[in-house]
């Protein structure tokens, strides 16, 4: 067995244990510096938005031999757009080169295609040209946010029905929404081109961020439903010990979805160009990534901090730190129950959860002492009660 594959048995056990829900304030501080500098690069720098939100023409000269200085080249050819705009010239593949610019008219773009065919000497049908109105643009956002604001009414009301609290629902919520400001700040920062590819992915990854939120917290109600039928553990200790069950399987699961999404990333951006594989990849790379922090280190801390003024948790909280101390003083005294411990003072879990005050987990009871009888093989009748003996014949004198 793997040292990974070791770990993860032991988190799963209680063996080990990441005590995330108790340094949950580091983990929001975190959240904060991301969030702080998406918001600074989204009100600074803002989105780069594609050429099919803000309008304008695209020309692709395909067939080109010679790839020495050619934005440049391009560059003077177009010059500046008539509408006050920036004209981009990116590389695609090995031989086609795509310019973007303001708009034109067609006879306009009719000249630029010439232009463009004798400054890279290829032939006049190597030039393609499109033109793109920027009501098209404003049509995708439209039904984007309209697609958006479907998501997240079913998700809540879904959440707060399968769940039976809304507070699941506010925390899941949340960290989706954590998750596309962050990418989208990323966007800004590192200017890279909003495109519809793009919008597609940022709509994509609430579905892969809310399902692995989805899977961390119906953990979270299997061990919380436990320890309240139980009371051995406080609801924060059994909220961290299902992160700390769900921690290995989040990594796997975001590694085996992030290596392929890597892959198309490096080969679009070395071999084959800008495109919509390569609009498609940034945004599920830095979902993925980002969605698997928040599902661990967000959504579930934050479930406790909603849920920790309850009253029946409340009670439920002081019941068992209440217990846990007779079961201390006991065992100080010397006097803890045979039938419980064998005799023996009562052991704490080795790396048990910590609850949200820093409490020790919760002891685990061991198996009664063997009896002096342990081993021998009991008659029948002796197994049963004594009414459930079968009655002796009478003797006829």
């Amino acid at each position: 067995m793997s040292r990974f594959s070791q770990f993860g048995n032991d988190l799963y056990s209680g063996k080990r244990s990441i005590d995330v829900i108790g340094r949950r304030r580091w983990f929001y501080v975190v959240s904060l510096v991301l969030l702080g500098l998406s918001l600074v690069g989204l009100l600074g720098q803002g989105l780069n938005f594609g050429i099919e939100f803000r309008g304008g023409t695209e020309l692709r000269v395909s067939q080109v031999q010679d790839m020495d200085d050619y934005e440049s080249r391009a560059q003077e050819v177009v010059q500046a757009p008539a509408d006050g705009g920036t004209t981009a010239v990116t590389r695609i593949g090995d031989d086609t080169v795509r310019v973007q610019t303001g708009e034109m008219t067609s006879p306009e773009a009719e000249a630029l295609r010439g232009e463009l065919a004798d400054e890279f000497g290829v032939p006049v049908g190597a030039v393609t040209s499109s033109l793109v109105g920027p009501s098209w643009g404003d049509s995708v956002t439209n039904r984007a946010l309209i697609a958006l604001g479907v998501f997240l009414l079913l998700v809540t009301v879904v959440l707060t029905l399968y769940f039976h609290t809304w507070k699941m629902a506010a925390a899941a919520l949340v960290a989706l929404l954590h998750d596309v400001v962050f990418t989208v700040g990323v966007y800004a920062l590192l200017g890279i081109e909003v495109s519809p590819a793009s919008v597609i992915g940022f709509l994509t990854i609430l579905g892969y961020s809310i399902y692995d939120t989805i899977v961390v917290f119906d953990k979270v109600k299997e061990n919380t439903d436990h320890a309240i039928d139980t009371r051995r553990w406080t609801y924060g200790e059994a909220a961290n010990l299902a992160v700390n069950q769900t921690f290995v399987r989040s990594i796997n699961t975001s590694v085996v979805a992030l290596l392929p999404v890597a892959v198309i990333l490096v080969v679009g951006l070395t071999i084959i160009g800008p495109g919509t594989l390569v609009d498609l990849a940034w945004a599920l790379f830095i979902g993925i990534a980002v969605g698997t922090y928040s599902s661990v280190f967000v959504a579930t801390p934050l479930l406790v901090d909603l849920r920790r003024g309850e009253l029946d948790l409340r009670k439920h909280d002081a019941a068992v730190r209440k217990r846990r101390q007779r079961s201390q003083d006991r065992a100080a005294r010397g006097t803890a129950p045979v039938a419980q411990t064998g005799g023996q003072p009562e052991p704490a879990v080795v790396g048990a959860p910590a609850d949200q005050t820093g409490a020790a987990a919760p002891p685990v009871e061991q198996a009664p002492a063997p009896s002096a009888t342990a081993g021998r093989q009991l008659h029948p009748y002796a197994q049963r009660g004594p009414r459930n003996q079968p009655r002796r014949k009478k003797r006829r004198g």
